[in-house]
């Protein structure tokens, strides 16, 4: 879709930290829009955000609250996806006749590639890198066919994909997982792919007839966020929008290990791809059934976007997973150290404990976003030596924990570097050390990275013997 923004106000409604607002601003100042920003935070606390901006022709910044001559006025706003439904800010501007968009519709609307989008409650990082990694394998020109023949919308499999090859492409990952790629949009033509990670929020917040993903993967929903949704039924819709917005032509890919997605065919409107079964995958270096899953569900989609067998075994095999999702850090006095800050919920927490083949001390906690912690106290006092609580959630989750298991050691303080040194303290070597906090950053830290990137540097610390 070709937009004229020329002489258009626009109105970022958020600019954050993750580089959505700020690549809004700069694409649509590009464009010739006049950009208004407008956030509830400071300037203090946006320095980051701002400094990306320090060359960008801004018509007007207004930060520490929102005016409403900002979407009265506004023939676009762009709204921040954690910005939350009923927002009456969001009301006047439905009311003046804007637009509304976040800012990975915007690049949806402009992309000329085909996209793969990946959606879930967990896992949606690591299978839209995997199935980038798999797009990328270069085994001759035989792995990835012609996107003509995608649309003639003969899609059962990879054997009846068309057989003409494509010669150029490249493959770009962003959204959640990588930040914005709209700055991007120049390098990206018709022959390209790209593989989006995209949350429950931002598909709230698409427009009724947005163009979805030519596939959609859906890596599972369990109860997530339900802080912003307050109900199940709205975080599944939400999750459900990136199947039901498809044609007949497109492609759809459902984690069908997952109970809940398994029940999802009914709102499948292209062609679903089975999955293969987990035992046919090739090995992974990366721990865990559940990550198995995932390397299934990236197949899948991989095929359908016309891989053959050959790159998706590459592909797969040649994957080391992401930073901050279980990843080893260290071996510290014979302690294995692992940050899996991106764990904000507590089943991707409980898939953490499961993947880990040794005795396993925990720090967990944050904020918690309306999630039930019981199954994962069960699942803390069968395979855990111990763990450490802390932050806003740190009382609740040692509640839970003790009705299951009074006897197991657990603490709660306040901050993650308590919860290490009490780890620390306790643990022997052979057995590790694990950060995975079944919770959202948000009560102490900017964001989950900034959360991972403070337990690396406390690991780096502690490292150094000068140190303790």
């Amino acid at each position: 879709m070709n937009t004229d923004y020329r002489g258009r106000h626009a109105t970022i409604m958020g600019l954050g930290h993750f580089g959505g607002g700020t690549a809004a601003a700069r694409w649509l100042a590009r464009h010739g829009a006049r950009v208004t920003v407008t956030d509830l935070a400071d300037k203090e606390a946006l320095a980051d955000s701002l400094a990306l901006l320090a060359d960008v022709p801004i018509a007007a910044m207004h930060l520490g609250g929102h005016r409403e001559e900002d979407f009265r006025d506004a023939d676009l706003v762009v709204v921040n996806p954690a910005v939350r439904p009923n927002s009456p800010w969001l009301h006047v501007a439905r009311q003046s006749g804007a637009r509304l968009r976040t800012e990975i519709e915007l690049f949806i609307e402009a992309c000329p590639a085909q996209i793969v989008g990946v959606t879930g409650s967990n896992g949606k990082s690591t299978t839209a890198a995997m199935i980038a990694s798999i797009l990328r394998t270069r085994g001759g020109q035989s792995h990835f066919r012609g996107v003509q023949t995608l649309s003639q919308g003969n899609v059962a499999g990879a054997a009846k994909i068309g057989t003409v090859p494509c010669a150029v492409h490249r493959v770009f990952l962003g959204g959640n997982i990588g930040g914005s790629l709209l700055e991007q949009l120049p390098e990206i033509g018709p022959g390209d792919w790209v593989v989006l990670e995209i949350s429950s929020f931002q598909l709230w917040h698409f427009s009724l007839n947005a163009r979805m993903p030519r596939v959609a993967v859906v890596t599972g929903c369990t109860p997530n966020h339900l802080d912003w949704h307050e109900t199940f039924d709205h975080y599944a819709a939400a999750k459900q929008r990136i199947l039901d917005g498809q044609t007949s032509d497109d492609i759809a890919v459902l984690n069908t290990h997952d109970p809940e997605a398994a029940t999802w065919p009914q709102f499948v409107r292209g062609r679903l791809i089975p999955l293969s079964p987990l035992e046919e995958l090739p090995s992974l270096s990366l721990p865990g059934e559940h990550n198995r899953a995932n390397a299934a569900c990236a197949a899948a989609a991989a095929m359908g976007a016309g891989c053959d067998r050959q790159a998706v075994q590459q592909g797969l095999q040649s994957f080391r997973g992401l930073p901050q999702r279980l990843q080893w850090l260290a071996a510290v006095e014979g302690r294995r150290i692992y940050n899996d800050s991106t764990a904000t919920t507590p089943e991707s927490t409980i898939a953490a404990l499961q993947a880990m083949e040794v005795p396993v001390w925990l720090l967990a906690g944050g904020k918690n976003k309306g999630c039930h912690f019981d199954p994962l106290a069960a699942e803390i006092a069968l395979r855990t030596r111990g763990a450490a609580f802390f932050g806003s959630s740190r009382e609740e989750l040692r509640r839970c924990l003790a009705a299951k298991q009074p006897q197991l050691p657990c603490t709660a303080v306040e901050t993650i570097e308590e919860a290490l040194r009490w780890c620390w303290q306790r643990s022997r070597p052979g057995e590790a050390i694990l950060l995975s906090p079944a919770c959202a950053s948000t009560d102490q830290f900017r964001n989950f990275r900034n959360r991972g990137e403070r337990f690396d540097e406390l690991i780096r610390e502690l490292a150094n013997p000068l140190n303790r």
